[in-house]
């Protein structure tokens, strides 16, 4: 009997090792592969910066700009019909892929899903890196299961390593990868699945931190931690983006919608649309273009007054829903992080006009609404603190993000009781593969 256990630990042991030995290779594989598309994404964001200083010193060239638009709504176009799998930014198509209700091709999605997002990025598309750099971790993931020839039960559970760490990789946030990987994608793991995935989203993390460094991706200027005096403004805050985080994510799904109505346009008719849409913003507003990171840098540095931020917001949003609903390969979560900040801001603008909130704390309302709208949206309150938490290296705004984030779940549950990817997901699997899903994230 007690060698029967003593066997029974010795192979358990085996396996353990055996799990964290997959799960640093998925970890290396994925981060890689996460943080080459971050930095092709960032190149591509740089040169559209290029060409928009050129167009505002020579406007006369806007009509080349538009006809060079054309060509990449073509070149996106084609992508997506070539593979349905890049649309959108990715998570559910992962998602269905770890609950083994879709069979994907990693040596097709992962080339296609960098051109399609590098396009989309360089014409100025509403977009960011975070769904897609989950997608392509969880396709890392199946590449190497298919190269070590594992089973499809492992291959799934590899899959889920590699999208926690695609969002390591892109984050710098090893412990929201991993969360993350738990709380929304691999729910039905064990014990020693989640120490696979938490030495993959370690290793993709230090594969990343070990080319671009280990500086926050959000460097706020907090001057301090919000003091006791003003909690209670935390409540209504939580309200205002858990009823926004409904409100974004019953939009967002009408747009999906709409586009699906007009059955005069595929893949390449959407593109062209919102290409082209891209266009009349770089002559008339540049700053709706790309992720918006540079939209919350300027606020944070106290470069916007009330009303800038107020028409930024609306017109981020539409554009943001345009480009959703076309399916164009991008993700949504750092747009909707920028809606996040937005909102922040304008609440505590609006907090220091009618209730003297002193303007120094702006920047920990930026933070707060931001974790608060991942979380109304996403429905992942644990890894929205942990994961703003991460990317601002702020530990004393953990207790606030927790309040912020708790409320915003609780409001957006009760007026939109169904997750956007949940929806999402359920939508694709009713559609076929061939109906391409059109998720941002």
């Amino acid at each position: 009997m007690k060698r029967d256990r003593m066997q029974a630990e010795d192979q358990n042991g085996r396996l353990s090792l055996t799990m964290i030995a997959e799960g640093l290779l998925v970890g290396v594989a994925a981060g890689v592969t996460a943080l080459l598309y971050r930095l092709s994404l960032g190149y591509a964001g740089k040169l559209l910066e290029k060409i928009l200083q050129f167009l505002y010193a020579h406007p006369i060239w806007t009509p080349g700009w538009l006809a060079v638009l054309v060509l990449l709504a073509l070149a996106v176009g084609f992508l997506m019909k070539r593979e349905p799998l890049i649309a959108g930014g990715g998570i559910p198509q992962a998602e269905a892929e770890i609950e083994g209700t879709l069979l994907g091709r990693w040596m097709r999605v992962i080339p296609a899903k960098f051109g399609g997002g590098f396009l989309c990025i360089l014409g100025g598309l509403s977009m960011g890196r975070c769904g897609p750099s989950i997608q392509l971790g969880a396709m890392a993931g199946q590449g190497v299961s298919r190269l070590l020839k594992r089973g499809e039960r492992k291959e799934r559970s590899l899959m889920a390593c590699g999208a926690g760490a695609g969002l390591a990789a892109t984050f710098h946030a090893p412990l929201a990868g991993m969360i993350f990987a738990v709380e929304e994608l691999y729910k039905g793991g064990d014990m020693p699945a989640f120490i696979s995935v938490l030495t993959a989203t370690a290793a993709a993390a230090f594969s990343s931190i070990t080319f671009i460094g280990n500086a926050p991706i959000f460097q706020f200027g907090l001057t301090s931690a919000l003091p006791q005096s003003y909690y209670w403004m935390l409540l209504p805050l939580g309200i205002l983006v858990g009823a926004a985080g409904a409100f974004y994510s019953r939009a967002m799904l009408t747009a999906q919608s709409l586009y699906k109505k007009a059955g005069f346009l595929d893949e390449t008719g959407r593109m062209l649309t919102v290409f082209l849409t891209a266009g009349v913003f770089a002559a008339v507003l540049p700053k709706v273009l790309g992720s918006g990171g540079w939209l919350i840098a300027s606020l944070t540095n106290g470069e916007m007054l009330l009303g800038e931020v107020a028409l930024l917001l609306v017109m981020k949003f539409l554009f943001s829903a345009l480009c959703f609903g076309s399916g164009a390969p991008g993700g949504n979560i750092f747009p909707l992080l920028t809606l996040g900040a937005m909102l922040g801001a304008a609440f505590s603008m609006i907090g220091s006009g009618l209730f003297g909130l002193d303007p120094v704390y702006l920047n920990n309302f930026v933070l707060l609404a931001m974790a608060g709208l991942f979380t109304a949206v996403l429905r992942t309150p644990v890894t929205a603190v942990v994961l703003l938490f991460e990317m601002s290296g702020l530990v004393s705004q953990l207790l606030s993000l927790c309040i912020v984030c708790l409320t915003a779940y609780i409001v957006s549950e009760l007026l939109f009781p169904k997750p956007m990817n949940q929806i999402l997901l359920e939508r694709y699997l009713a559609g076929g593969q061939k109906d391409a899903l059109q998720e941002k994230a």
